[in-house]
């Protein structure tokens, strides 16, 4: 018997979103919010020492356009509101060093979802930067908004969706945006769902890109997709209005299914930012490399170990390390922060 296909997922998302007010936001979600903000916003400043970075500002200068938003280490130049968003959000995943949704759920192989915060404040920050005048509990409110949507899609859908190779953080990051941005521009009702269902269809990224620059522009186009969503719903322009539900809807084609279980705890039934929580990375790196380098670091620390008194390192991990930590030898730095040969002597050197 074939499982259920998605119900009321959409549904569940828009009454959240509409419903959330700062003063109902638990201290504790606040407090940890204001972790992932500034351990973010540090992110972005430091992604712009990365070539890749560079890059895109110069593109989205010598395009220009309507002045909304700024364009990220250009001496407060503005480009529209999207344009923005991508620069700021590639910066914002440039290093590998964005926070990490946290799963209990041993279906999950990795433990992990996607990396949260950099596609909702993006798209917070930039559309707050075109409204203007919005205040500090506007803006953390409408991140945690696109926080716990993009943390409770990723957790709802089978893991199939990263086993098919599918960057979640590009993919599902996209919702986070939307309803972010939506949340600073006031959609409501219809259009909340129009923003969201462009959301999916605007959903995009590949694992194969992990260790190139486009793996960070995943994160980057996810921001300025999910922004260009709720603009265009402000206006007028329509989608699916259950676009997360039923046969053709994302959780069944981009996750094949979902876990009813879990759906029906709904929304901020605990915050996923209070329970089961994210994770601030130690190091620039795959968050799967982290155990492995703990453990190289206290050996070299404990014994004083030297690289000239290493000969060889010998690493032994299972496919669910290696498979997705998939460089023997890195090339470059963007490969060597999916290279545990790259990390591990990192660490002894």
């Amino acid at each position: 018997m074939n499982a259920p296909f998605a119900e009321h997922v959409t549904d569940q998302a828009v009454a959240f979103v509409e419903s959330l007010q700062f003063n109902d936001i638990p201290d504790e979600a606040v407090h940890l919010a204001t972790r992932c903000v500034l351990d973010t916003m540090g992110l972005y400043l430091a992604g712009t020492t990365e070539h890749s970075v560079q890059i895109l500002a110069e593109q989205a200068l010598d395009q220009g356009g309507k002045q909304e938003a700024n364009v990220l280490g250009s001496d407060n130049q503005r480009v529209p509101a999207g344009l923005a968003a991508r620069v700021l959000g590639t910066a914002g995943h440039a290093h590998d060093w964005d926070d990490t949704q946290v799963s209990h759920d041993p279906a999950h192989l990795y433990g992990l979802l996607t990396h949260p915060s950099v596609p909702p404040l993006t798209a917070a920050i930039v559309t707050a930067q075109k409204v203007g005048n919005v205040d500090g509990q506007t803006l953390l409110t409408a991140f945690l908004a696109g926080f716990e949507v993009e943390c409770k899609v990723s957790e709802w859908m089978k893991p199939d969706h990263y086993r098919r190779g599918h960057h979640t953080s590009g993919n599902v990051g996209t919702f986070g945006a939307a309803v972010a941005a939506a949340k600073i521009l006031g959609l409501t009702g219809d259009s909340l769902r129009h923003a969201i269902g462009m959301a999916a269809s605007f959903s995009a990224g590949i694992r194969c890109n992990f260790g190139t620059m486009t793996k960070p522009l995943h994160v980057g186009r996810a921001a300025e997709n999910g922004v260009t969503a709720a603009l265009l719903a402000q206006r007028g322009f329509t989608a699916d209005p259950t676009a997360l539900d039923g046969q053709w809807g994302y959780m069944q084609v981009m996750g094949n299914g979902f876990s009813p279980d879990k759906v029906k705890d709904g929304f901020a039934n605990p915050l996923t930012i209070l329970s089961p929580g994210v994770s601030i990375k130690p190091y620039p790196s795959g968050i799967l490399t982290h155990q492995s380098m703990d453990a190289m670091l206290k050996l070299v620390t404990d014994h004083d170990v030297k690289p000239e008194d290493v000969d060889r390192i010998r690493f032994f991990a299972g496919s669910n390390i290696l498979e997705p930590i998939r460089y023997e030898v890195a090339k470059n730095h963007l490969q060597a922060k999916f290279s545990m040969a790259g990390l591990l002597a990192m660490m002894v050197i």
